[in-house]
């Protein structure tokens, strides 16, 4: 094994060897104790629940984690990357062809390994939890989409990234990022409106007090309000949540049904609040930005590690080629990913304290954000105390018990609880 293999095989055991370290301290910092902020929200027998669940969930993360490292190893080891290439080659097409299908094969893979995971987490264990609603039919069909919706716009942006590395020499990176920073906007800017209506009903909300509430709110805050809609989520879960996508006039702000259905319209307006707080912060652009400078990092170290043929002896192959370059580089990159996620993870973290502070000042009061923050750990399960070193690696949100702190020092013009 050369340098090359050797580095991409240390980084893959001690990535493991870190998640697996994280989990154990996570299981380790469970407590018995609910903490008092929480004791008029959760009972004995929920905070159990809640803690149960995080048990089961990282226990079978145990599985999922281990038994998909010894499969990339077996692949590895067993020249697996070669044997497909060898086998795309004997059907005589062109570099880009060959390209997607290589790719193609390799992602079809991974996904029928995978997939027995996600049934046993959704029927098994989300459904023992009682947050599974989905049924098999959608199950299915939500994969099949999946499948459909990468080839449509997956397909033609790796087509271009390989045809650009196979013929446009040492500006192709530039070209790459270019490329595709333009598809990222595109995709931002048409998914609310093209994708997401895909995999879910988006209705508008209907008029009458938690409208009108919102609406004024809206006024109050001067958000130029297109579409507040709400989101059949029921379909597949249980669990609440609200989020805010896109830009420009296709921007939509989604609340769950299964959120509007256990909030208080106080509580559903901070809710909003924080969402629209967001976009008055440009969090979302910035996000965007981060983005796209991070692509252009990664096409250029592509096009230097692409013309190495060390990188293609540590994986047996008999042929270099652009596209197996592109998933060895992949994992050769995995701990700069790795300290780049870290690096994101705190300004996410920043942004959501930040807008928690938006919707308590621009609502007067801290009150039913605290209340919504609270509602939705329980009915989310959430770990009420995951273990630091998890937050710094894991949470793109503060841990709700942090954010809840913040709001209450928010300032003396919020309501006290």
């Amino acid at each position: 094994m050369n340098m090359y293999g050797l580095v991409i095989l240390i980084t893959l055991l001690l990535g493991y060897l870190l998640e697996l370290i994280t989990d154990i301290l996570n299981l380790r910092s469970i407590r018995g104790e609910l903490p008092a902020e929480f004791r008029e929200v959760f009972d004995a027998k929920e905070y159990q629940k809640s803690q149960d669940y995080t048990k089961v969930k990282t226990r079978f993360g145990f599985v999922t984690s281990g038994t998909g490292l010894l499969a990339v190893l077996a692949f590895w080891f067993a020249g697996g990357f070669n044997i497909l290439d060898l086998l795309v080659r004997s059907w005589h097409f062109g570099p880009i062809i060959a390209g997607l299908l290589y790719i193609g094969i390799l992602i079809l893979l991974r996904s029928l390994f995978g997939l027995p995971f996600s049934v046993y987490s959704t029927f098994v264990i989300e459904e023992r939890f009682g947050f599974n609603k989905t049924t098999p039919a959608t199950f299915i069909l939500d994969i099949l989409k999946g499948f459909s919706l990468g080839i449509v716009l997956g397909g033609p942006l790796l087509a271009a990234l390989l045809f650009f590395f196979d013929y446009a020499g040492s500006y192709a990176w530039l070209y790459c990022w270019l490329g595709t920073a333009v598809f990222t906007l595109i995709v931002q800017f048409i998914a609310p409106t093209w994708i997401m209506p895909l995999f879910n009903k988006f209705i508008p909300l209907e008029d009458g007090e938690l409208s009108t509430a919102i609406t004024g709110y809206a006024a109050k805050v001067r958000f130029p309000l297109r579409g507040i809609y709400v989101m059949d989520g029921s379909k597949r879960s249980s669990k609440s949540n609200a989020f805010f996508t896109g830009f420009g006039k296709n921007k939509r702000i989604a609340l769950f049904d299964t959120l509007i259905a256990r909030h208080t319209i106080p509580e559903l307006v901070a809710v909003l609040a924080h969402e629209i707080g967001h976009y008055k912060k440009k969090h979302i652009q910035k996000g965007i930005l981060i983005s796209i400078l991070h692509m252009g990092v990664v096409f250029y170290l592509l096009a230097i590690f692409l013309s190495h043929p060390g990188l293609f002896e540590a994986f047996y192959m008999d042929n270099q080629s652009v596209y197996a370059g592109l998933i060895f580089f992949g994992m050769l990159y995995t701990p700069i990913e790795l300290i780049l996620s870290v690096f994101m993870q705190i300004f996410s973290r920043r942004n959501e304290y930040a807008a928690d502070r938006f919707a308590a000042e621009t609502t007067g009061d801290a009150v039913p954000m605290i209340a919504a923050l609270k509602k939705l750990s329980l009915h989310n399960l959430s770990n009420l105390r995951p273990h630091p070193l998890y937050v710094f690696l894991h949470y793109s949100h503060p841990p709700v018990l942090k954010r809840i702190q913040a709001l209450r020092q928010s300032g003396p013009t919020l309501t006290p609880v």
